[in-house]
C-alpha cells in the first residue's frame, strides 16, 4: 500500500476509521481489519470505544497477527483537555486504554476548548474562548508529548488555513497532518493546496460522506453522496464500487482516507481501493461535483453567548 511521509514515519494512505463504531462491534472489526491488511487505525477518546480498540489491538500483536511497529494508531486531544498542563494526562489515559506505550500520531481534535470539567459541552460557560485558551498553549502540551515518546508525530484536526499558520508561527514541532471533512461534494481545494505546499498532510474523514452520522448532524435535504449519478456512471465503467470510486479519487490527490466499516465484505472492498487508480480525466469528473457541502458543518459549537460559531470555527 502506498505511504505518506511524515517526518520520516510511514503512514499507510488508508486506514480504518472508529467513529460511530458501537461497541461489541469495534472490538469484532479491527480484528478483522488487521487479519485481511489494515495497518492503519484511526481512534479518538471522544469516540467512548478506545477500551475496545485496545482489547483487539492487544490481541492482535499478541496473537502474532501483526507486530506494534508495523501498526500506525492514530488518537485525538478532546476539546476539554486543551491546556498545555492537560495533553499529557488526556494522552496517558489514551494509551493506557488503548493498550499502548506510544501513539503514532496525536491530534488536537477541534480548535474548540471547553472546561475540563465537560466533556459534553451545550452552554456558553462550558466552553473557553481561544482568546482564553490560545491553541499556541495547547500546542506546547502536544510537542511535550513527543518529547516524553508519548507519540512519534503530532497535527491537528478541523483546522482552516488560517488556524493553521497561527500555529505553524507559534510552534518549535510543525503539525504533520491535518484531518478534515472531503469527500467529492466538499472537496476543499484551497485547504489542500496550502497544506500540500506547506508538508501539512491532509487525511479525509467521513470520505463517503458519512450517512450513518447521528440524525441531529443530518439536514433533510441533504444529498446523498453515494448515489451522486456521475461516480455510479465512473465506477459501473470501472467495474467497481461507488465506495471505491470515490476513495481512489481521493488518494489520487495524495490524500489519505479513514472510512469506517464494522462490515467484513465492505472492510475489504474498501481496503481494494489503495490499489485502484484514476487517470487524471477520470479524476476530473469527480472534481466537477463541488457543491462546497459540508455534512459535519460544526453548528452543533454554536450556543447562545457561546465564543463559537461556523464562521469563527471556519474562517469563512
Amino acid at each position: 500500500m502506498q505511504t505518506l511521509n511524515l517526518n520520516g514515519h510511514q503512514l499507510p494512505i488508508l486506514g480504518l476509521g472508529t467513529w460511530k463504531s458501537a461497541r461489541g462491534e469495534v472490538y469484532t472489526a479491527i480484528k478483522e481489519a488487521i487479519k485481511i491488511g489494515y495497518r492503519h487505525i484511526d481512534c479518538a477518546a471522544i469516540y467512548a470505544n478506545e477500551k475496545e480498540v485496545g482489547k483487539a489491538l492487544k490481541e492482535v500483536i499478541d496473537e502474532g497477527i501483526v507486530t506494534r511497529e508495523e501498526l500506525w494508531i492514530t488518537s485525538k486531544l478532546w476539546n476539554n483537555m486543551h491546556g498545555e498542563e492537560n495533553v499529557v494526562e488526556a494522552l496517558q489515559k489514551t494509551l493506557n486504554d488503548l493498550q499502548l506505550e506510544y501513539l503514532d500520531l496525536y491530534l488536537i481534535h477541534w480548535p474548540v476548548a471547553q472546561r475540563k470539567l465537560f466533556v459534553s459541552a451545550s452552554k456558553a460557560k462550558h466552553f473557553l474562548s481561544l482568546e482564553e485558551m490560545p491553541i499556541a498553549n495547547t500546542w506546547k502540551g502536544m510537542e511535550k508529548a513527543v518529547e516524553l515518546g508519548l507519540t512519534k508525530t503530532i497535527g491537528v484536526s478541523n483546522f482552516s488555513v488560517k488556524k493553521l499558520e497561527d500555529l505553524v508561527a507559534n510552534s518549535k514541532i510543525k503539525p504533520v497532518i491535518n484531518q478534515v471533512e472531503i469527500h467529492p461534494y466538499f472537496q476543499q481545494s484551497d485547504l489542500v493546496d496550502y497544506c500540500q505546499a506547506n508538508n501539512i498532510h491532509v487525511m479525509a474523514y467521513s470520505p463517503l460522506g458519512s450517512s450513518d452520522r447521528p440524525a441531529g448532524l443530518k439536514a433533510e435535504d441533504e444529498p446523498v453522496l453515494l448515489e451522486d449519478t456521475s461516480i455510479k456512471e465512473l465506477a459501473n465503467k470501472k467495474g467497481i464500487s461507488v465506495a471505491q470510486t470515490i476513495l481512489a479519487w481521493d488518494i489520487h490527490r495524495g490524500i489519505s482516507v479513514i472510512p469506517k466499516s464494522v462490515n467484513p465484505a465492505r472492510l475489504k472492498q474498501n481496503l481494494e481501493a489503495a490499489d485502484i487508480t484514476l487517470t487524471n480525466e477520470e479524476a476530473a469528473i469527480i472534481n466537477e461535483i463541488d457543491l462546497n457541502r459540508r455534512y459535519v458543518d460544526g453548528s452543533f459549537w454554536e450556543v447562545p453567548e457561546g465564543p463559537y460559531t461556523v464562521q469563527n470555527l471556519w474562517d469563512e
